[in-house]
């Protein structure tokens, strides 16, 4: 029993980026890129990042939260500042369970300053990302193995959150090949695709473009043919099991329905 509690534990901790708790109402998924643009860091000001986004850690951290704040360029919009020491955080922005298409895209452009050396998605003591961008599915859990389905269904329970059946991140990996789909070390209910690869570039941007629907169905088409609403998306990085630290730059994030 108690290796099965520390195993929801850890469960409840990997998928908690964290949704807010209770039912949410449809959104077109149109009107979501209209928000989202509005939502866009290059119009904030300098400093704390405002709402609709919203930073989250796991259940009772006790680590420090990553770092997130918005900085001016020169010449030109702000972008958002992301650094990870030992830490561990996301920023949030909730979707309202939006319908997306296979061919609904997500675009931004990111820049890596600063890696981790030690990061390897494949092992749970390298399980660390310099960059991501997430997108979190209502997937359906009947897809799912007996005892996978039961385990999400407990940790949901335990937790009194909607915690997501498929996130799907897209991350900067300095080894692995751009494509490379990898599951999570601590949970299969979260996949990784490498979006960028290789070792920071400072000052140079990246753009990035990926077909969001396609990308969900290449990296959890063996538990579902249906291409789920759209819950939420996240940001942020992460070397809370490597202690090294990051530091990246990331600029809007557009959802092109």
């Amino acid at each position: 029993m108690e290796r099965s509690t520390r195993s929801l534990g850890t469960v409840i901790a990997i998928l908690a980026l964290v949704l807010p708790a209770g039912p949410l109402a449809g959104a077109d998924a149109t009107d979501l890129a209209a928000r989202l643009t509005q939502a866009g860091f290059s119009r904030m000001s300098a400093g704390p990042v405002k709402g609709p986004w919203r930073e989250a850690g796991l259940p009772g951290q006790t680590l420090p939260l990553t770092r997130f704040d918005v900085q001016p360029q020169a010449g030109g919009d702000s972008i958002l500042r992301i650094q990870a020491d030992g830490s561990y955080g996301n920023l949030v922005f909730d979707t309202d369970s939006a319908p997306i298409a296979t061919t609904t895209r997500l675009h931004w452009r990111w820049q890596l300053e600063r890696g981790l050396p030690a990061s390897d998605l494949r092992h749970k003591q390298g399980d660390d990302a310099p960059l991501k961008v997430c997108a979190l599915f209502d997937m359906a859990l009947d897809g799912l193995s007996f005892g996978e389905a039961a385990k999400l269904r407990m940790a949901r329970a335990l937790s009194g959150e909607r915690l997501p059946a498929a996130t799907l991140c897209y991350v900067w990996d300095r080894q692995l090949a751009v494509g490379s789909i990898v599951p999570n070390a601590f949970s299969p209910r979260v996949r990784y695709l490498v979006a960028s690869a290789g070792p920071p570039q400072p000052g140079e941007w990246v753009a990035v473009e990926r077909a969001l629907g396609a990308d969900f169905l290449r990296a959890f088409g063996g538990e579902t043919r249906v291409l789920p609403p759209l819950m939420a998306l996240a940001v942020g990085a992460d070397a809370d099991n490597t202690g090294g630290s990051s530091l990246g730059f990331l600029g809007d994030i557009r959802l092109l329905p």
